[in-house]
């Protein structure tokens, strides 16, 4: 059985360096706001061009058979890709879906306790959810593989540090796989239209946690 189970992590880890979740990947790095933190799509600055998906080859021409003098003059609308549900597992096993937190704002975090980039950026994440945890959802998602990391270990060391995020369980490595989570920490930005608007790889600084929370607070 333990054989089977690493071949199975590995089998695992092969499928997300493979593309984990390519279009969402594809789409919110299309732009960035600074240092590692990505956008959705990015708006064309006055005097510059821009490429067009293969989806928008004929939109330079109106109905009314125009050259797209209109169109260039008008600022182009970032592309946001839905965000996918996914299943989860708090402490005491129940199951937690992200469509539970539907109509607010949801920061998803992928990260593990043996992970250093990941623990350095908690207490910003931790802060965060102190200042904002009534306006926006904190997903902290465990990468919880039951061999070096389990619900006990991560849990532990969440009771030890006093974070007071919510933390989930990702034992069926269900997100994991939904969203590409192939690097530890990834982040994502949902907006309350279901919306990733941004997203990150590596430990968000605080300043570039507040980018990505102001991109998703209501107005």
């Amino acid at each position: 059985m333990k054989g089977n189970k690493t071949f199975f992590v590995l089998a695992l880890v092969f499928v997300l360096l493979l593309g984990g979740a390519y279009v969402l990947y594809q789409r919110l790095s299309s732009g960035q706001a600074g240092d590692n933190l990505a956008v959705a799509g990015s708006s064309t600055q006055s005097g510059e061009s821009s490429s067009s998906s293969p989806s928008d080859s004929g939109s330079s021409q109106s109905s009314s058979g125009s050259t797209g003098t209109q169109s260039s003059q008008e600022e182009e609308e970032p592309e946001l890709t839905p965000a996918p549900d996914f299943t989860v597992y708090d402490k005491d096993g129940n199951e937690v879906h992200l469509s539970d937190f539907a109509g607010k704002p949801i920061v998803l975090n992928f990260w593990a306790s043996w992970c250093s980039p990941c623990k350095s950026e908690m207490p910003d994440f931790n802060q965060a959810y102190l200042d904002y945890g009534e306006e926006v959802s904190f997903l902290m998602v465990n990468m919880t593989d039951g061999n070096r990391e389990t619900v006990e270990s991560a849990s532990a060391f969440i009771e030890e540090q006093g974070y007071e995020f919510p933390v989930f369980y990702d034992t069926d490595y269900d997100a994991a796989l939904t969203y590409g989570a192939y690097a530890l920490p990834t982040t994502y930005f949902i907006d309350a239209e279901g919306y990733a608007v941004a997203w990150a790889q590596s430990a968000l600084s605080a300043e570039n946690l507040q980018k990505g929370l102001d991109m998703i607070l209501p107005q």
